[in-house]
């Protein structure tokens, strides 16, 4: 046979294979995105008390679910879209970083990221700069708006804090980065280390918490916090801890939420830990599909009185599409709701840093933060 001839064939041949291997290859990428071996983490849950075989619980039993049907997720979607959709174009505010940070400050980057200043520390919460929150490169929800600024331009945390493990809250690209660029220690619920560890942050870097449990790193006090959601990066659920945190310094305390839904350890928490500074709650993604675990606008202004905060900054909302319900709805409904309980709610856009230095009564309060609505400027 002519070697013209065979040509055709290695042709014909070379496509499998080539796409045999970049399956192989997007295989062992969403591997290492969901993070530790599946018999790490059951080493880890064995030692809690609030694991059972392996996977975790919540405290108390699940809520009575709507039951989903063809029918009512199509009305959700368009009851999400006629109700508005999500913008165009988001306005974000430019980032600005002191070179000091200050007694007290907050800076929402979008999501549940937050970039905290308190007495003289950075403390960045739940990261992501990833433009899928997804173990699969370019599928799931998408961001609606970049991030805030290049990550560079954060300056140097000296904490980073992480909730739980779910893809928008903890950020493969994002927190490597951080451990290659930066010096800061990571802290977060029980599990989550081992994620880290799995993608090569060193150990000694990395520090993990059962519910309360307290640590305390650059002259800051961290206590982990029951709360109320789930876990997991593959197909199983619950294989690490959720939790929320207390971040207390000489002088200010701060509660941040995480993920939860509605949950009397938020009571328990406030009369525990409470009184706080500032408290950081979800306000987005809830729906009756899912009742127990994202709180609505109302649970979440609740739950701040509960924990006896001075200050709610919202979020949760606006950068992925997660729910069914509106994309402005949750801060329409906080709103309202923050003024029928007299509760002092920041509104910035994200980007927008907040000083809450010297801010000691709930009239200093409402003179430093934006309570002005400013969504409606990106219909």
């Amino acid at each position: 046979m002519s070697r013209s001839k065979r040509l055709p064939t290695a042709a014909v041949l070379s496509v499998p294979l080539a796409v045999t291997g970049a399956l192989a290859a997007l295989g062992l990428h969403v591997r290492r995105n969901m993070g530790a071996r599946p018999s790490e983490l059951r080493r880890i849950a064995s030692a809690s008390p609030n694991a059972v075989d392996g996977l975790f619980a919540n405290t108390e039993p699940g809520l009575p679910r709507a039951k989903a049907s063809a029918r009512m997720i199509l009305n959700m979607l368009v009851g999400r879209r006629s109700g508005g959709g999500a913008p165009a174009t988001v306005p974000l505010a430019p980032l600005r970083t002191p070179a000091e940070p200050a007694g007290l400050a907050v800076t929402w980057l979008g999501h549940a990221g937050v970039l905290l200043e308190i007495d003289g520390r950075r403390v960045l919460v739940d990261p992501v700069w990833s433009e899928y929150a997804s173990p699969v490169p370019r599928f799931g929800p998408r961001r609606l708006h970049p991030p805030v600024a290049p990550l560079s331009e954060l300056g140097s945390p000296d904490l980073v804090v992480l909730s739980h493990d779910h893809y928008d809250h903890l950020d493969r690209p994002t927190v490597t980065a951080l451990a290659r660029d930066t010096s800061a220690v990571f802290v977060g619920p029980l599990g989550v280390g081992a994620h880290l560890r799995s993608w090569g942050i060193p150990g000694h870097r990395v520090v993990e918490r059962d519910w309360e449990g307290v640590v305390t790193v650059a002259g800051l006090e961290l206590t982990c916090l029951e709360t109320r959601h789930f876990s997991g990066r593959g197909l199983r659920r619950n294989t690490t801890l959720w939790a929320a945190w207390k971040v207390a310094g000489p002088r200010h305390t701060t509660y941040l939420g995480g993920d939860t839904g509605a949950t009397r350890a938020h009571a328990r928490t406030g009369a525990a830990h409470g009184p706080f500074d500032l408290t950081v709650l979800p306000i987005g993604a809830y729906s009756d599909l899912w009742p127990d675990i994202h709180a609505d606008p109302e649970q979440a202004v609740a739950a701040h009185r509960e924990l006896g905060g001075r200050v709610l900054l919202p979020i949760h909302w606006a950068t992925f599409t997660l729910g069914f319900h509106p994309w402005d709805e949750p801060a329409e409904r906080a709103r309202k709701a923050a003024a029928d309980q007299d509760v002092v709610l920041a509104l910035p856009r994200p980007g927008q840093r907040i000083d809450l230095t010297g801010v000691t009564t709930v009239d200093d309060a409402r003179a430093a933060v934006p309570t002005e609505p400013w969504w409606p400027t990106a219909r």
